[in-house]
């Protein structure tokens, strides 16, 4: 009996280290970050100025995109600079009412008289923003 009573012993010790195994306790959840800690949000990109971009397009771009009569091209930061330096409201006026300087002309409204005010500034405010 002392043989099969150790043999029981082993095998139950056994069963239950078996069964044991090489089991780590769980780790602590982490805590919550605080309000506080949390990043803060990336800024939002400014919003296209759409109104201009497609004034652009449909007018703007057949001479500015090619520099026909001296008009800048957006981007070219050298030929925008000496004109951005003026102030919005001369650049707004001059391609209103239209312009004649050193550099070339610009016909009033673009060439394209059903243009209000507000279509015209916002195609100055988007090839201006391209080159600053």
């Amino acid at each position: 009996m002392n043989n099969l009573t150790m043999t029981l012993a082993v095998a139950t010790l056994a069963a239950l280290l078996t069964a044991c195994g090489d089991k780590r306790p769980e780790p602590a959840p982490a805590p919550a970050p605080t309000p506080a800690a949390a990043p803060a949000p990336a800024a939002a990109p400014a919003a296209e100025n759409e109104l201009g971009k497609s004034v652009f397009g449909k007018t703007c771009a057949m001479c500015h995109a090619a520099g026909v009569a001296g008009a800048p091209k957006p981007g070219d930061k050298a030929d925008w600079g000496p004109r951005i330096a003026q102030g919005k409201e001369t650049l707004y006026k001059h391609a209103i009412e239209g312009y004649t300087g050193s550099k070339g002309m610009m016909p009033a409204r673009g060439g394209s008289a059903s243009l209000s005010d507000a279509d015209v500034k916002a195609a100055v405010d988007y090839m201006a923003d391209k080159s600053i």
